[in-house]
């Protein structure tokens, strides 16, 4: 049963079910769309391996300084300081948190 695989009846069974699916209007729309997106696809490959050698010498510039001109410097943050835990028995001395009194 399943020693030649696919033939030629069952891409015939899968054709008409993708017709019924979609509709004989919709095909053609379809096969134009896959067809831009692997041409697109396909120039953006090629672009990437034109590109490729280049981009790996020079770093790309990060940040919104146009080039040739200095990165702003950011100024330093103040360090934070952590604030210690309530303990179990303050928690218990102030009882439980209610929703009508502020905190």
């Amino acid at each position: 049963m399943l020693r030649n695989g696919l033939e030629p009846w069952h891409l015939l069974v899968v054709l008409a079910v993708v017709i019924l699916l979609f509709g004989s209007k919709k095909l053609p729309e379809m096969a134009r769309g896959l067809g831009k997106s692997m041409r697109i696809l396909k120039a953006e490959t090629a672009a990437m391996r034109e590109d490729g050698p280049a981009s790996e010498q020079a770093p790309a510039p990060t940040g919104d300084a146009a080039p040739g001109t200095p990165a702003t410097p950011v100024a330093p943050v103040a360090p934070v300081t952590p604030v210690a835990p309530a303990t179990a028995a303050a928690a218990k001395a102030e009882g439980p948190a209610r929703a009508d009194r502020p905190a």
